[in-house]
């Protein structure tokens, strides 16, 4: 998965003239949908959701139809989302706010599939502490969940300027090898599998990794807030999908190496590099683990944490005078932000409806 926000800015500007363009017809019920995910740990029950028929067993359920496909490229996925092409969208958290919300589309997180736990890492060939890397150059795909990790990862060691480091610019495709190959680049920070080879580099350290910061780096469904309100049947039936099928992953038995081989075809790695990512990431296995989660107190302590970050980088685009010029509506009722201009939601609804039984 590029899970990145570089494009955030562009992005936000084009979705700025679209979001005041939307007519009825964009936000009305309607009985076909089309959901996008791409190649990451995360979603790749998606996959099997598709082949396995999940997905149709409970589309068919609500007399609706949800085409899962599979978005090569991630920012042009979200570009879809934006433009009206896709109904629904998986995204790091942070991508959510600063490309559809922070550009003025009103936003609902409606499915929460998992977060980092030690897939996202930083790395240095030199460094035995984060504290270390004070002064120096450290290569990650920048506006990036690299470049949050790396943020909290100076913060944790005491460090409070986000300046103490400088961060080199680098892209997800060339980064590894980069690291391998060059005795020059001492420090950087990235994400499994590319992490893997850069870690078998003679002297490579872990300075710090996602599982420090449980719950920070989010993997979420976002859809738009009119579109799931007009279709609310639309999330009831993927949410009934996945966790079935979370359901039988985490059951084990025949089904579940079923599923297992399809997510690591899809994924074009092998059963050891499928379980090497599954390991280093917390998925909501159940609803409830999901909607605890969603709607605890420290829920909105992780999204101020983000929208500081994203503000400080400038994500939040030219017109943001301040942090709180886009507010956040979370689970527990809490609007981080202008109450006047919500355009990023947590909304648990179709979590609690399968929390209760009543999908």
């Amino acid at each position: 998965m590029k899970r990145l926000m570089r494009a955030a800015l562009v992005i936000a500007a084009v979705t700025a003239s679209m979001a005041g363009g939307l007519t009825a017809a964009d936000a009305a019920a309607k009985k076909s949908f089309k959901l996008g995910y791409n190649v990451y740990i995360g979603f790749m029950p998606f996959a099997y959701m598709k082949q396995s028929g999940l997905m149709k067993k409970w589309a068919d359920k609500y007399g609706i139809d949800v085409d899962l496909i599979l978005v090569n490229d991630y920012v042009g996925g979200v570009n879809q989302f934006i433009a009206g092409e896709l109904d629904a969208m998986g995204v790091a958290s942070m991508d959510g706010l600063t490309m559809p919300a922070a550009g003025g589309v009103d936003t609902s997180v409606f499915l929460i599939t998992d977060y980092s736990n030690g897939n996202d890492i930083v790395i240095s060939k030199t460094a035995k502490d984060v504290k270390e890397l004070a002064g120096q150059d450290v290569f990650l795909l920048q506006y990036s969940v690299s470049h949050y990790l790396l943020n909290r990862a100076l913060q944790k060691a005491g460090i409070d300027d986000p300046t103490a480091t400088k961060t080199v610019n680098i892209s997800d495709a060339e980064i590894s090898a980069a690291f391998v190959s060059q005795d020059a680049m001492k420090h950087a920070v990235s994400w499994k599998p590319l992490t893997e080879d850069m870690l078998k580099v003679k002297g490579a350290t872990k300075l710090f990794d996602s599982s420090q910061i449980p719950g920070e780096i989010m993997d979420v469904f976002v859809a738009k807030t009119d579109n799931l309100k007009d279709n609310p049947d639309f999330a009831k039936a993927v949410i009934g999908a996945w966790y079935e099928a979370l359901a039988i992953l985490k059951a084990g038995g025949p089904k579940a190496e079923e599923m297992r081989a399809v997510m690591t075809s899809a994924m074009g790695t092998d059963a050891s590099g499928l379980q090497g990512q599954i390991d280093t990431t917390h998925f909501f296995y159940t609803p409830a683990e999901a909607y605890a989660f969603l709607t605890a107190a420290e829920n909105a302590k992780i999204w101020d944490s983000i929208r500081t970050f994203c503000f400080a980088q400038g994500l939040f685009g030219q017109g943001a005078t301040s942090v709180d010029s886009i507010g956040i509506a979370v689970a527990d009722g809490t609007v981080l932000g202008d109450k006047g201009n919500i355009k990023m939601r947590v909304d648990p609804t179709a979590t609690k409806l399968a929390v209760d039984g009543k999908l």
